[in-house]
């Protein structure tokens, strides 16, 4: 297993950034409730300013190399929770099969309830950027974002899209669902970048 828990050093000095609350719960929030999953007919599509655009089924996706993190999740409302163990696809091993553009800058994730949330290109090419199917040991739950979602630890975790179904290349930025309602485009916690 790997161990991306001092992530942090790169941004502050403290594990728990400033304005949050440590929690042993994993509390549950979303847009507008879980959206229903049927693994026969979900896909998944990496898109845009890429070499190669790719399209996977639900068990193509489980078979690609998968590995197992350490990790501590930082909602924006302000709890943080620590030590979680996510298992999934690193987004640098997609990156890399799909081949980014050289004119890429910009990520927008996509999820089957029509969330949407975007990182520059530079947040994303990152060892810890996961997307997750199972949370400490158990398949994840569908409230939390299962089948499959984002793990962002250096970022608030709205950054982390649940339910994804996508990844989008782009070559100018655009605005997210929660970022097109005021909330922070970077996101740091250490900077409380919560808002813009």
């Amino acid at each position: 297993m790997k161990d991306v828990t001092d992530c942090y050093h790169e941004f502050g000095d403290d594990r728990l950034p400033p304005g949050q609350r440590e929690t042993s719960a994993f509390p549950v929030l979303s847009k507008s409730g879980t959206p229903p999953f049927d693994p026969e007919t979900w896909e998944f599509r990496v898109t845009g300013a890429v070499e190669n655009e790719l399209t996977f089924s639900w068990d193509e996706f489980r078979a690609l190399p998968a590995e197992t993190q350490r990790q501590d999740f930082h909602c924006v409302t302000g709890w943080s929770t620590f030590d979680r163990e996510f298992t999934g696809v690193p987004f640098l091993a997609l990156a890399d099969r799909a081949g980014v553009a050289d004119d890429a800058v910009h990520v927008m994730f996509s999820a089957l309830d029509d969330y949407t949330t975007d990182l520059p290109l530079e947040a994303c090419m990152r060892e810890e950027v996961l997307f997750a199917w199972e949370l400490d040991g158990e398949s994840l739950p569908r409230d939390h974002g299962g089948p499959l979602r984002v793990v962002t630890p250096h970022r608030y975790a709205y950054k982390g899209a649940k339910w994804v179904d996508g990844v989008e290349f782009l070559t100018d930025p655009e605005p997210g669902y929660w970022e097109r309602r005021g909330y922070s485009e970077t996101a740091n916690p250490w900077r409380e970048e919560r808002y813009s």
